[in-house]
């Protein structure tokens, strides 16, 4: 079983896929994505995106992430694929998944899911363009305004040459509203032998069960419920380690939040290096906004935070040990910011 950490663009960046990977469980990541138009990006574009590729391909915790491109173009698209391949990424992806409107209303992402043919010239055109060796892997949802034709954007992109599917189970319309349709999931698997990781609705250690044995899927991609609880693969790969009779050297339990407390700081560090002053405190507190979900105390550092913009103040909440926190210490480390 292998658990991939999904791409989330404006959230899970580098900074966020390099704190997620220190926690363990997770065996590739997949960056969001690299948008091409018009143009063969330079190399600094793509190292914007994806940093790790300056690391071999992999987070500092060792975890590859394969990135991922997004447009419609597919010998533009397969151009800069080749450029890409060349700084040794764990892989290629490409997005036909993308709900947001402005990315589909330049046709970018999940409108192309009306127009299968054309994805799998992307596709095609990307797979002669690279390395054998080089995975090239594709993101889908079952379609845009409905599911009618996602069978056929599956067998476009198996005929294509795709090494991998991953199927978030929901079309465009849908957005991120409950539930994921698992089922639609196990009926691609049965047009296409294509492997196929399984995305959508994945909050909890049953979820995952559940999802695996709707979609028939081994393999699970999870994006919202990794941010809310970091420690989620490692307890689906506990319980699958149980369910399969294995034992580890020593139980993972839940994750705490004492044991999360020291990567809120390596975020904030990471984070720092390539966001202005002006926006890290909303990155910060984007965070807590979806760890509050599962954490009683992200709820309480959330409400001490709500108005705190200065980046000082921030660090000197950071410092602090966790268990101080309160309202009522603001004032002193506001003070010391001045």
């Amino acid at each position: 079983m292998k658990i991939l950490l999904a791409p989330m663009e404006g959230l899970l960046d580098h900074s966020l896929r390099d704190t997620l990977t220190r926690v363990g469980g997770i065996d590739l990541c997949v960056s969001e994505f690299i948008r091409i138009t018009d143009a063969v990006l330079p190399k600094r574009a793509f190292y914007r995106v994806v940093p790790e590729l300056l690391n071999e391909g992999k987070t500092f915790a060792g975890v590859p992430v394969r990135a991922q491109l997004l447009g419609s173009d597919p010998e533009l698209i397969a151009d800069n694929a080749a450029r890409l391949a060349k700084l040794n990424p764990a892989g290629i992806d490409l997005n036909f998944g993308c709900p947001a409107k402005t990315v589909n209303r330049h046709r970018g992402g999940a409108v192309l899911l009306d127009e299968p043919e054309l994805i799998g010239q992307i596709v095609s055109a990307v797979r002669r363009a690279v390395p054998v060796h080089v995975p090239v892997s594709a993101k889908m949802r079952l379609g845009f305004n409905d599911d009618l034709r996602a069978e056929d954007c599956a067998q476009a992109i198996e005929a294509a040459g795709a090494d991998q599917l991953v199927v978030h189970a929901r079309t465009k319309v849908d957005g991120y509203r409950p539930p994921a349709y698992w089922d639609r999931i196990a009926d691609l698997r049965q047009c296409v032998k294509l492997p196929m990781v399984a995305n959508g609705e994945i909050w909890t250690v049953a979820d995952a069960v559940r999802c695996r044995e709707v979609t028939g899927c081994n393999d699970l991609m999870i994006g919202r419920g990794m941010i809310n609880n970091p420690g989620l693969a490692l307890e689906i790969k506990y319980h699958d380690a149980q369910a399969q009779g294995m034992s580890w050297a020593e139980m993972p339990g839940k994750f705490s939040w004492q044991q999360l407390w020291p990567l809120l700081s390596v975020f904030w560090k990471r984070m720092s290096l390539h966001v202005a002053p002006r926006h890290r405190a909303g990155r910060l507190k984007q965070w807590l906004n979806y760890l509050r979900r599962h954490y009683p105390e992200a709820q309480q550092a959330f409400d001490t935070l709500r108005l705190v913009r200065d980046p000082q103040v921030l660090e000197a909440w950071l410092a602090k040990p966790q268990a101080v926190h309160s309202v009522d210490l603001l004032p002193q480390l506001e003070a010391l910011s001045n």
